[in-house]
């Protein structure tokens, strides 16, 4: 279907320019595609903006900058046949979707909303000929979100600056997910590890092939094995009665393949298996999806849209999917029926997972088009894919008992008969890949068993007992605590990168090993807020709080109505808050040190970046030195960066030089290794692959620059944000602070965007 079946000029608005371009090769003169730069009214800056007492009225006033860009949609508006309205395809831009109508629907009574789920030119042309109307009770359930957010990040925050310090935020899931990080971390604190022994024995059957089993039972029964007294006992045991193969069994196991992503999904693979943050991977998956030039000089989007919950697959895909693999792999890797896959009943199915557009553009197709990051991602994807719709993964196991007098050993073998699924996945996993609670494991290498029979007489080689002590509960990494989550129902998938940056930049957690540390101030924080708001930094409240926003979606709830509900409680619980809840800013907490300058009582105050050490005497003696934290950590040293040395294997220290700050191996000076302090994005010149490090310039005043410097030349005094302006198209905004906490705007000079930072 070419473009001529489109019979007269339509205006065609989307968010981003660089969506705008894309689609503007594919249609030519057959609409003008223009950009709204993302949302162009929002709550105002310095206000609430809300009228609680007139059904929660919401103040929407155009935000900065975009008064031009809504002049420009209206004398376009005024001559076109259509507008057609297409924003993201959810909530969010829904919501755009409204606000453009209102601010149009005076010069052009033809608004439509049309969506599609994949920059695709078949896909947008069956978008322009099945136009829709906005769908008002997704607006409305997006409405209830930025009201409830509003209302929380609003009047607790500043709570916060006056009973604590300056620049601290709170927000509604960002608080629940710091207290899940919290409560995980006191479990750590309690945790005492209790012994337990292991006897593995190597035997050797009458034919020579030797195998490896363990101690399983004794006297038929389990049994834990708790002192190395009772642990060597067994062991001499074992090497005094006769061994024989018992039972054998033997079985076939099925592997079923993962359903496709979703983005709770994608975040959590994209930290394990490649080493990004959330944050990095939704930066990725958006240039993706918005286009890449593949060497024909039009951009194609290589991905569907990649903000979804439903694992849901159209299936015009399933069966391009099928025909690749049966051309491909061979008939036998494909399942006799498609396979289909179902989300959670909360689960928003308005698109299908996440996907490539085609799937004959593989990776290897691919990869010389687009940036290091972006292949590993996409083949990520694409094998995520392919593989859902392939055959199971087919091993033969064994399991069998060795009798050795009362004691019962067990060894257990496995060899994959046939790959399935697996035989697409290519992708190795990262270096730096780490186990954790709810990780996805990789299926254990063949373990090849000798020939067993009941009855067969078996050699004792060796015998070895093995002490090992109980872990404690794993703390939360960015993958684990999406799943945590996603699987909650708290929150939304497009929301995670950005909660989980707000609490590091908050100096709520510390990444050590990429595993989250609150410090002293994030459990502070969490335990006022937990005392003083406990429904709302209940998960189960929070969850509820979604199913409602679902309702709201579905039209069996009215919005305003779900508001006034959650907001008296509140309101009543902020009041208890302001007279109750202690504060800490300007407080002394006694020691029972003195001074070694003046011989004055120390005390433990508060600072910016925390607890310090304090004399009685200031500000006559200005003694004062680190707060030492429940795990002998200080509040403000040197922290670990969540890496570890290439050279040695040990933790990679984040310290700060002449020239700014820099990782440094904590085993100095055994090791030296150092390297500079990385930011998580890459450099934004063009067709450079360095990534963006912390520097010091000329008094000491921190920038950001390329760490292939020399060759690359690229700075910016203030930190980058790996997200492209909407209003004017450069390539990252920077952030900065204002009265409401942190903003993003664009550093480019002339443009004014500017939108405060997520705070959920």
């Amino acid at each position: 279907m070419g473009s001529e079946s489109i019979k007269c000029k339509d205006l065609l608005i989307v968010e981003s320019p660089a969506k705008a371009r894309t689609i503007t090769k594919y249609l030519g003169a057959a609409a003008e595609v223009r950009a709204s730069m993302g949302h162009v009214k929002d709550l105002p800056k310095q206000r609430f903006g809300i009228s609680p007492d007139n059904g929660f009225q919401i103040d929407y006033v155009p935000l900065l900058g975009k008064r031009k860009v809504l002049e420009e949609l209206r004398r376009i508006a005024a001559s076109a046949e259509r507008v057609l309205l297409a924003a993201d395809p959810d909530r969010e831009g829904e919501v755009i979707c409204w606000h453009l109508a209102m601010e149009l629907q005076a010069t052009n009574a033809n608004i439509y909303r049309i969506m599609f789920n994949e920059i695709t030119k078949p896909a947008i042309l069956q978008a322009m000929k099945q136009p829709e109307r906005i769908d008002e009770r997704k607006v409305n359930a997006q409405q209830a979100r930025r009201v409830l957010d509003r209302i929380v990040g609003y009047k607790l925050s500043p709570l916060l600056w006056k009973k604590v310090k300056r620049g601290l935020s709170a927000g509604r899931v960002q608080s629940v997910a710091l207290r899940q990080i919290c409560d995980r971390e006191a479990d750590v604190r309690v945790f005492k590890p209790q012994e337990y022994w292991i006897i593995n024995a190597v035997l050797r059957t009458p034919d020579g092939p030797t195998f490896r089993c363990s101690l399983a039972r004794i006297d038929g029964e389990k049994r834990e094995i708790t002192t190395g007294e009772f642990a060597h006992s067994l062991a001499a045991e074992l090497n005094t009665v006769p061994f024989t193969t018992g039972k054998v069994e033997k079985r076939e196991l099925h592997r079923k393949p993962m359903p496709p992503f979703i983005t709770s999904t994608l975040q959590q693979e994209a930290i394990k298996r490649l080493g990004f943050t959330a944050e990095k991977a939704m930066q990725v998956a958006q240039a993706l999806y918005e286009g890449k030039d593949l060497g024909e000089g039009v951009s194609t989007g290589l991905i569907t849209y990649m903000r979804t919950d439903s694992p849901r697959l159209s299936a015009e895909s399933i069966e391009a999917a099928r025909s690749f693999i049966h051309k491909q792999f061979g008939p036998e890797y494909l399942p006799a029926e498609p396979r289909l896959y179902k989300g959670r009943r909360s689960a928003q199915d308005a698109h299908e997972a996440i996907r490539p557009t085609d799937v004959n553009l593989t990776p290897d197709r691919v990869k010389n088009y687009l940036a290091p990051q972006e292949v590993k991602l996409y083949q990520l994807i694409w094998e995520r894919f392919i593989a859902c719709q392939m055959a199971d993964k087919v091993l033969h196991v064994v399991a069998v008992d060795i009798e050795a007098g009362r004691l019962t050993l067990v060894a257990q073998g496995s060899t994959v008969v046939f790959p399935g699924f697996e035989a697409a996945r290519q992708l190795p996993s990262d270096a730096n890949a780490h186990e954790e609670e709810g990780a996805e494991t990789e299926e254990p290498q063949d373990v090849v068993l000798p020939p067993l029979a009941p009855g067969m007489p078996l050699v004792l080689i060796s015998v070895d007992p093995n002490q090992r002590f109980t872990r404690p509960p794993a703390r939360y990494t960015e993958a684990s605590l999406v799943k945590w989550l996603e699987e909650r129902g708290i929150g939304r998938p497009s929301t995670y990168a950005a909660i989980l940056r707000t609490i590091r930049d908050r100096n709520y957690v510390n990444v050590v090993e990429q595993k989250f540390h609150p410090t002293e101030l994030g459990m502070v924080i969490s335990d006022l807020l937990v005392r003083s708001f406990p429904q709302l930094l209940d998960p189960d409240f929070t969850a509820h709080l979604e199913g409602e926003l679902d309702d709201i979606e579905e039209g069996s709830v009215e919005w305003s109505a779900a508001v006034q509900a959650f907001y008296g409680d509140f309101l009543t619980s902020l009041a208890r808050a302001e007279q109750e809840m202690p504060t800490l800013k300007g407080s002394a907490e006694p020691t029972n040190e003195v001074c070694e300058l003046c011989g004055k009582p120390l005390v433990i105050k508060w600072g910016q970046r925390g607890r310090f050490i304090g004399c009685m005497g200031w500000p006559e003696c200005r003694f004062t030195r680190e707060f030492a934290t429940a795990d002998g950590e200080t509040e403000g040293q040197d922290v670990a960066s969540g890496r570890k040395c290439p050279k040695c294997g040990g933790p990679l220290l984040s310290r700060m030089g002449k020239f700014g700050r820099f990782l440094a191996c904590s085993s100095y000076p055994r090791c030296n290794h150092t390297e500079p302090f990385a930011i998580g994005l890459s450099c934004y010149e063009p067709g450079c692959t360095g990534e963006l490090v912390e520097r010091s310039g000329k008094g000491n005043r921190v920038f950001y620059g390329c760490s292939r410097y020399p060759e690359c030349n690229f700075r910016s005094w203030q930190r980058p944000v790996g997200k492209a302006c909407p209003e004017c198209g450069h390539p990252f905004l920077v952030e900065g602070k204002s009265k409401q906490g942190p903003v993003y705007r664009c550093p480019r000079k002339g443009c004014s965007y500017k939108e405060q930072a997520a705070t959920e």
